[in-house]
């Protein structure tokens, strides 16, 4: 499957602005909604019909996603009927089953959680149409799908590693927070686990004192950063499981002047996970140590071709891994064109 990089990323961008504006993405996108439950089938012509159910807009990389995915539809000649669940699982559920009686021939969905997708995926199965679980694994079941996923933990624990490396070039104990995300999100979980195994192998060196729950909201990381560094004002080592939520983390470390960049007194070593434009433009202007980054083009082009694959007939691996990689100060110069959040953001900056 040819890659749509450079075919994307205006769209990409003209989106993200919308999100960053304020503008609403509303309940479904473009010209098909599977709201209407009209119950059309196949199109006349024989093309492919794929539906695709995101749960939000709300991030940088759903966006990314998402548009990525239409262009590779687009490209190779498939119809995409498109819905935004709004983060309401029931809402998404019936999206999905409206699908169904249109007649898509597969669909791709970005579930709330694990458990959720579970009833999507066995109304597929009854159908007997195949279905691709997008980023969020679903939690163990009987039924059949097939999910592509990032190596969450791996890309993780090497992006902790390189911040250990940091902290021990420093010398001294660090004390440590992470930012959690949803723990209804396998990936959530994932990230969490990967930054307690590698902190826990540096006793001497780094003391956990602070895990805040967000549900990947950014007034609640807001407020747990807020608490998190009045209780422990020598906080000096953070990791958020989401660039997402970088806002929320840079404006509570402003408030008690805990932003410096990097070599400067008083910096803290900072890590994230995704590999979004903001992230790209912290590690750019020398405020972040590393991210972990998700490869978002290969993860698109994956969840495609394995539609397309069951559509035909072929066997297909029930997990297909992003293996990712941690990017940071140290290979930033090489890594950059592998990073998504680099290539939005270079195209918004031309």
């Amino acid at each position: 499957m040819i890659k749509q990089k450079s075919k994307v990323l205006l769209s990409i961008v003209f989106i993200i602005s919308l999100i960053v504006s304020g503008c609403s993405t509303g309940s479904s996108t473009g010209s098909s909604s599977s709201d209407t439950g009209s119950g059309t089938k196949k199109n006349d012509d024989g093309k492919i019909t794929i539906g695709v159910a995101f749960e939000t807009l709300q991030t940088a990389y759903w966006v990314a996603s998402f548009e990525t995915m239409k262009a590779e539809l687009e490209a190779n000649n498939i119809e995409m009927v498109e819905a935004i669940a709004d983060g309401d699982a029931n809402r998404q559920y019936e999206q999905v089953k409206n699908f169904i009686t249109r007649g898509v021939d597969g669909i791709i969905v970005v579930p709330k959680d694990g458990k959720t997708v579970i009833p999507m995926i066995k109304e597929a199965n009854n159908a007997d149409i195949p279905i691709v679980v997008y980023n969020r694994p679903p939690d163990p079941n009987d039924a059949k799908s097939v999910t592509v996923v990032a190596d969450n933990k791996t890309i993780t624990k090497s992006t902790v590693e390189y911040m250990v490396e940091q902290a021990k070039a420093k010398g001294g104990k660090h004390k440590a927070m992470i930012l959690v995300g949803s723990l209804g999100d396998q990936n959530g979980i994932d990230r969490r686990d990967g930054f307690k195994e590698v902190v826990a192998q540096y006793p001497d060196l780094i003391e956990v004192v602070a895990e805040v729950p967000t549900e990947w909201n950014q007034e609640k990381a807001l407020a747990g950063v807020q608490n998190a560094l009045q209780a422990n004002p020598d906080i000096d080592f953070i990791f958020t499981s989401s660039d997402f939520l970088f806002p929320s983390l840079i404006q509570a470390l402003k408030a008690e002047d805990k932003w410096h960049k990097i070599g400067e007194e008083g910096h803290v070593i900072l890590g994230g996970f995704d590999g979004d434009d903001g992230a790209y433009e912290l590690l750019k202007d020398g405020y972040l140590d590393a991210t972990g980054v998700q490869d978002m083009y290969f993860e698109s082009e994956q969840a495609l071709q394995a539609i397309l694959d069951m559509i035909e007939g072929k066997e297909v691996s029930e997990k297909i891994l992003d293996p990712g990689f941690a990017i940071h100060q140290g290979n930033l110069a090489e890594e950059e064109e592998r990073m998504w959040g680099a290539q939005v953001y270079k195209q918004n900056n031309q």
